[in-house]
């Protein structure tokens, strides 16, 4: 470990901390979510004669029972339904989602083919300099899917501590003998824990694995210490009782575990990471078939059963125009990728 694991510079600081959130009045939300229905009503009845040349194909960058798979395939049956085409949702895993996304990134862009790609695409390009395509410049925004905070969670029968000051003591007490796994090498799981050492102090050794499931599984069945998921994937065992979380990364507690700290409360300050999960098309896809895309999965964000879910999974629903999209998208690129490079990556 890095000697100065636990000093970070002030510019570093200044890059992972997250713009201040403001809570605007009831007018004011009522004014922004009638405008993004009325945007996304508007791209339907703009590309009302646009539909699919052929079957489409939804690209998982990851491995099954992942969150993203968790948050494609209830839109993705309901936009199926809307152009009466059937949507094959699929894994395509690898290189921390870069396998999936180039294979994307080089097919036709009719539309059909659309990559469910999450926060740690945004980024990629420092992790895998050569990974064969660029997220800002080899797609176009379709949609925010979701927006999710990532939890640290332990298996309490492998390592009995209660919150996170007990995790860190157990850390600093036996450098480097709790392991902790991640999504993979290069995923916003490792950015996450990587940060959470540099932030802290502890040494903890990682365990990378091809997937946010495969690495649950092994959290269950006592392989692992810990994990940091996003909440839609661990909120059920933890409910459980199966795992237990010690603190979750966003600037408010979350009603999926209203009584799980976040860390700021635990006594880690500006320790705030998210994941967000996305539908994208290649670049060149036509103005005409996005708008369409996009329309279809504003409708199915707003259907009761996809919100029932989401509520379930923590996670939060935007509905915006295409263009607050693709302007979201820019900005967590800037900031993630920057974040990125003051932690060291690409590392391994």
């Amino acid at each position: 470990m890095d000697p100065e694991r636990g000093s970070r510079s002030a510019e570093a600081a200044d890059v992972e901390k997250e713009q201040p959130m403001t809570v605007p009045g009831k007018i004011t939300r009522r004014l922004a979510l009638g405008g993004a229905l009325a945007a996304g009503a508007a791209s339907s009845l703009r590309a009302a004669d646009w539909q699919p040349p052929r079957a489409m194909n939804w690209i998982v960058p990851f491995p099954p029972g992942g969150s993203n798979d968790t948050f494609a395939r209830p839109v993705a049956a309901h936009v199926g339904r809307t152009f009466g085409k059937s949507i094959v949702v699929e894994n395509r895993s690898g290189a921390g989602g870069t396998m999936g996304g180039t294979f994307v990134a080089r097919s036709r862009p009719d539309g059909c083919t659309l990559l469910v790609a999450n926060t740690a695409q945004a980024f990629a390009t420092v992790v895998y300099p050569d990974q064969g395509f660029d997220l800002l410049r080899d797609f176009a925004p379709v949609s925010v899917l979701a927006k999710v905070p990532v939890g640290l969670v332990v298996n309490p029968a492998k390592l009995d501590v209660k919150d996170l000051a007990g995790f860190l003591a157990a850390a600093r007490k036996s450098p480097g003998a709790i392991n902790i796994g991640s999504a993979g090498l290069g995923t916003m799981a490792h950015l996450a824990i990587e940060l959470l050492q540099r932030r802290t102090g502890i040494v903890l050794t990682h365990v990378p694995y091809r997937g946010g499931g495969p690495a649950l599984q092994d959290l269950l069945t006592g392989q692992l210490d810990a994990t940091v998921q996003p909440l839609s994937t661990v909120a059920s065992y933890v409910q459980s009782g199966r795992l237990r979380a010690l603190a979750v990364a966003s600037q408010h507690r979350e009603p999926v575990l209203p009584e799980v700290p976040t860390f700021a409360e635990a006594g880690v300050a500006a320790f705030s990471v998210s994941t967000w999960y996305a539908l994208f098309a290649p670049k060149a896809t036509p103005a005409v078939a996005l708008d369409a895309l996009h329309g279809a999965v504003q409708t199915a964000l707003a259907t009761p059963d996809v919100k029932r879910i989401w509520q379930e999974q923590g996670a939060r629903i935007d509905l915006e125009s295409r263009a607050a999209a693709d302007a979201f998208v820019a900005r967590e690129v800037e900031r993630w990728s920057a974040i990125a490079r003051t932690t060291g990556l690409p590392m391994e």
